[in-house]
């Protein structure tokens, strides 16, 4: 994308056929939402999750198989697509920013404030694996390197991949020559315990629990998943610039051709992923694993975003573009309220369930609660220009209060302006 710069103020030249919404990439968005919840529900059903132990409460072959299942399919891929889109956004952004008149930097300073505000709130009373205020960090350094060329951005990402998968190998041969690391079971244990007991409480409890666990957490987004995002967010910024997602027919045939690597590579990195996460970890294998993912990963991820695309342009598929469009329009809120769901499910806030349910059940209570919203975000956006967060969002972006309802003449739920896109 062209750019100028003229003082304090940058103008950017509007991209040649903007200004409507792309339904699609809504859709891929309001696709990604339900793997997001698939892998977030898991955390919040079992104080286990993410420890390396087996909840001891579901070892049955039936627990077992889920859990691999939602690790190989779902874990570490759903996050990338998100940060992709979130990177392909910034060029709508920019266009939304020219067609207006307004300086662009402003607007993106606001709005990841405004994110970061959000995403703290959520990490600390809801779920403290927010991805918000990683997006809203990161979101500084994409700012820094918005300027890059298409090819240059490519490059950086797929060198940030390498290098921090290179990272995780030379600490898995590391930790192999010293001996080969693992848990210490006990202790884990009665951490994991103590989570249980800690979230089962009463709100204060459940806070308390959160603010215990997000040094760790902070970990993992800090050497883990930052990276993969930046990464992500670098090649969503080199499609969003060759325009890659606004008409995928033209890109048909590389389309195609995704899947074909994606699907078996991708598979087999997040088998060894899950098979070293599910049984073995804490060991120099499980650090080597996490190169594999690092690396592999982003390949399933480009494959389940292929084939939606693909599938999108049939007739079967433009139906479910019109369902999923209006979630892939108000994701923020819906990545919230799947939190305050989830939350009242499994925590003091409500039944406090967590432990109590087998993977099972768990599975099928997301796909449940995501049927739900995608019916409540339809019937909401076709009364509203935008969800409720999206509005405080874009009301700190503009810093102008925006359109509550719809208005008469407004365009159907999956059209729209594009500078809603996050």
């Amino acid at each position: 994308m062209h750019q100028a710069v003229s003082g304090a103020r940058e103008t950017v030249t509007p991209q040649a056929g903007g200004g409507g919404r792309l339904p699609v990439v809504d859709a891929l968005r309001g696709f990604a939402l339900l793997g997001i919840l698939m892998v977030n529900i898991t955390y919040f059903a079992s104080a286990y999750q993410g420890t390396g132990l087996e909840d001891p409460g579901f070892t049955a072959p039936l627990d077992r198989a889920v859990r691999y299942l939602v690790t190989i399919l779902f874990e570490t891929k759903f996050y990338l697509l998100f940060s992709f889109l979130f990177g392909y956004s910034v060029t709508l952004q920019m266009d939304s920013a020219a067609r207006s008149g307004s300086r662009f930097v402003p607007r993106f300073l606001r709005r990841l404030a405004a994110l970061f505000a959000i995403g703290a709130l959520h990490a600390v009373v809801l779920f403290p694996g927010d991805i918000l205020t990683t997006y809203a960090c990161l979101g500084l350094l994409l700012l820094a390197l918005r300027r890059l060329r298409p090819r240059t951005a490519v490059r950086t990402a797929i060198a940030l991949l390498a290098v921090t998968a290179a990272g995780y190998l030379g600490l898995a041969a590391v930790q192999a020559a010293a001996g080969g690391g693992g848990l210490d079971t006990a202790a884990v244990s009665a951490q994991a315990q103590r989570t249980a007991d800690g979230l089962r409480g009463g709100p204060a409890s459940v806070v308390a629990t959160y603010l215990d666990q997000l040094p760790e957490v902070m970990q993992l987004l800090v050497f883990f998943q930052a990276p993969a995002a930046l990464a992500a967010f670098l090649l969503g910024l080199a499609a969003g610039k060759n325009r890659l997602l606004a008409d995928p027919g033209r890109s048909a045939r590389t389309l195609r051709r995704f899947p074909w690597v994606g699907v078996p590579v991708g598979l087999a990195g997040g088998i060894v992923y899950a098979h070293a996460s599910l049984d073995h970890p804490g060991t120099a294998y499980q650090l080597f694993a996490l190169g594999v993912d690092m690396l592999t990963a982003p390949l399933l991820a480009a494959a389940y975003a292929a084939t939606v695309l693909r599938w999108a342009s049939g007739v079967r598929g433009r139906r479910a573009v019109r369902w999923l469009s209006p979630a892939g329009r108000m994701t923020l809120t819906a990545y919230l309220t799947q939190s305050m769901v989830c939350a009242l499910v499994f925590t003091g806030y409500g039944a406090a369930m967590v432990g109590r349910l087998s993977p099972l059940p768990v599975v099928a209570l997301a796909l449940g609660v995501f049927a739900v919203q995608l019916a409540a975000c339809h019937w909401w956006m076709g009364r509203h220009p935008h969800g409720p967060l999206e509005w405080v969002l874009r009301a700190a972006t503009n810093a102008t209060w925006p359109r509550w309802r719809t208005a008469p003449a407004a365009v159907p739920a999956d059209g729209g302006d594009r500078r809603d896109l996050a």
